[in-house]
């Protein structure tokens, strides 16, 4: 049995992620959601490398 806490679909060309978190005795829940968060933004990530492609060049964030 697999539990699925990372899924993307692609439909009528937008983009639905939805991320989740194992919840376990000691979870603290403000770390739950910032981890759900950081997965639901790593699957927008990967749709924009893969949409615009490796060849290009990336940009240089600076602060």
């Amino acid at each position: 049995t697999a539990i699925a806490i990372r899924t993307a679909v692609i439909k009528d060309g937008v983009l639905h992620v939805q991320a989740g978190a194992g919840i376990v005795a000691d979870s603290v829940p403000e770390s739950e959601w910032q981890e759900t968060m950081n997965k639901g933004r790593a699957l927008f990530r990967a749709a924009a490398l893969a949409e615009r492609g490796l060849d290009e060049p990336r940009a240089v964030e600076r602060p």
